[in-house]
């Protein structure tokens, strides 16, 4: 930002997002991919006509989002029966106790050597853990052909980038999974980035609680619209969301013309 600012002249903020808050940053960005997976995670059991109190969920990967992601859904009711990091999994049917397991983690820098009332088991075990809802928070290719058909979860709420393959996709839609994918799932955290510009075009400074409110009426009508689409066409969300984003920009193409 100083460099881009220098060269053109004149301070630009918004020529960069996820700046510190004390150099034009927004409030609620570290926590908004996260906080997205939950709203997101929220309005798929809402228009599944199904309660989110004590449903269970597993989450692959406590870092920024997925440790957001489970202190939240701890909060909303949910109960978090399994997370995993690097160093292993976590595990307990009756409910982990998410907020001493964030306090350690910010305390240790990762869940390596955690206690508690926990059984621990391996990374990838988290991902076919008896859960109702399974939100994959770590990398890529995650949920392939060789453990989709493992997977014992109902609902997959994609929090990372691409966690499942087409192969272990396939699987899955024969399985009756219902899978909300990445590119709305996580998408939390570039409205937030966006919030960010938008403040520093403006020289405005929303509050915490502005912001998170923004982020909610956005994901909600956005995973209205994905949903519109599923029920509409009968799709899967994956190609309603993809079909809903093509569509956008063929209109805008065909109105925009042959120029520029």
């Amino acid at each position: 930002m100083d460099t881009w600012s220098v060269n053109v002249g004149y301070a630009a903020p918004g020529v960069v997002t996820g700046k510190p808050i004390a150099v034009g940053g927004s409030l609620g960005r570290v926590e908004a991919t996260g906080r997205g997976v939950i709203i997101v995670t929220l309005e798929l059991l809402r228009f599944k006509d199904r309660p989110h109190k004590g449903a269970r969920v597993a989450i692959q990967g406590f870092g920024n989002v997925g440790s957001t992601a489970a202190l939240l859904a701890h909060q909303s009711g949910f109960k978090v029966v399994a997370v995993s990091d690097q160093y292993g999994g976590w595990h307990n049917p009756a409910g982990l106790d998410i907020p001493d397991m964030v306090r350690w983690v910010r305390a240790h820098g990762s869940l390596q050597g955690y206690g508690g009332d926990a059984d621990q088991t391996d990374n990838e075990g988290i991902l076919t853990y008896s859960c109702d809802i399974l939100i994959p928070a770590a990398l890529e290719n995650q949920i392939m052909m060789e453990n989709a058909d493992k997977v014992q979860a109902e609902f997959i709420v994609e929090a990372a980038n691409a966690p499942t393959t087409p192969a272990g996709e396939a699987i899955l839609e024969r399985k009756g999974v219902t899978i909300v994918p990445d590119i709305l799932a996580n998408a939390g955290g570039v409205v937030v980035s966006y919030f960010e510009w938008v403040q520093g075009l403006s020289e405005l400074f929303w509050t915490e609680d502005e912001v998170n409110q923004r982020l909610r009426e956005i994901l909600e009508r956005a995973f209205d619209n994905v949903a519109g689409q599923v029920t509409g066409r009968d799709l899967s969300f994956r190609m309603a969301a993809y079909a809903l984003g093509v569509g956008r920009v063929t209109e805008a193409l065909r109105l925009r013309g042959l120029y520029p």
